[in-house]
């Protein structure tokens, strides 16, 4: 069996991704709020969500007939990871931005080969930046190769992160580390999706990421993204698994035990 060639693979996922934010992004235009769903306090979902995510899965499932699926409205089916190869969806991160008319959005497609991740595609949909990684290949927006930033000062770092939404049990611990950050760092930044946030550390645009409640298929791509680009990604505390571990720091690198450390004094 000839070896599959991932970097033909990314760019194969990116041009699905790409035409599919063409469809986001003609409904974002005619979008009307009475339409969402609620699948938990605050989760919303739409038609939308939905459709991209049946439209991902049939191309997918097109280049990759043999792998499994982990997504996020269920439309592939019961979620079936693969001994060899699974992807993992997000169709529309950013939901909530979306249905409020906010332009901070994008799809997530990542691919796991066994037990690691071999291809990440993040789709920042309205303004159209194509960011992708291939294990042992870097990363690109748009084909431009990006890397993270060399800062190395926590203070002269810029932090994203993102608010619980529907558990509120660590919301003291949280925001006192949302303080610390905002007395030791240039700022902090709420976009309001996890994948475009990893993105961001990956191209240089921010230093570092935290946030918690996390699922697989918000971070899956953006990972990799931050990996190959130089970067580095974490639990909190500890070099746990960070795809399954519900909890996620992403960092250049020169400042992740810096970040660990003020997450670290708060976080029980």
């Amino acid at each position: 069996m000839t070896p599959l060639d991932f970097t033909q693979l990314s760019h194969n996922v990116a041009a699905l991704c790409r035409s599919t934010a063409e469809f986001i992004r003609q409904e974002a235009t005619v979008f009307d709020r009475a339409k969402i769903e609620h699948k938990g306090l605050h989760d919303l979902v739409s038609y939308v969500d939905q459709e991209t995510e049946r439209r991902l899965v049939a191309g997918l499932r097109e280049l990759l007939p043999q792998a499994g699926f982990i997504t996020e409205e269920g439309t592939a089916g019961p979620d079936s990871q693969s001994e060899e190869f699974t992807w993992i969806i997000d169709p529309l991160d950013g939901t909530t931005n979306f249905v409020h008319g906010l332009p901070v959005y994008s799809i997530s497609v990542g691919l796991l080969h066994g037990a690691e991740l071999a291809v990440g595609v993040v789709q920042e949909v309205s303004r159209d930046e194509s960011f992708r990684a291939v294990r042992g290949g870097g990363a690109f927006c748009n084909d431009h190769p990006i890397h993270v930033t060399d800062v190395t000062d926590l203070h002269s770092s810029l932090i994203a992160t993102g608010f619980p939404y529907k558990d509120f049990g660590k919301l003291d611990s949280f925001l006192q580390i949302l303080g610390a950050f905002m007395t030791r760092s240039h700022g902090v930044r709420r976009l309001g999706s996890a994948a475009v946030d990893l993105a961001y550390v990956a191209a240089g645009r921010c230093e570092a990421f935290f946030e918690f409640n996390l699922n697989s298929y918000d971070v899956a791509a953006g990972i990799l993204l931050v990996r190959e680009a130089g970067g580095h990604v974490t639990q909190f505390l500890t070099d746990g698994d960070p795809l399954f571990g519900r909890e996620l720091v992403a960092s250049n690198g020169h400042l992740h035990q810096q970040v660990q450390g003020v997450i670290g004094e708060f976080w029980q």
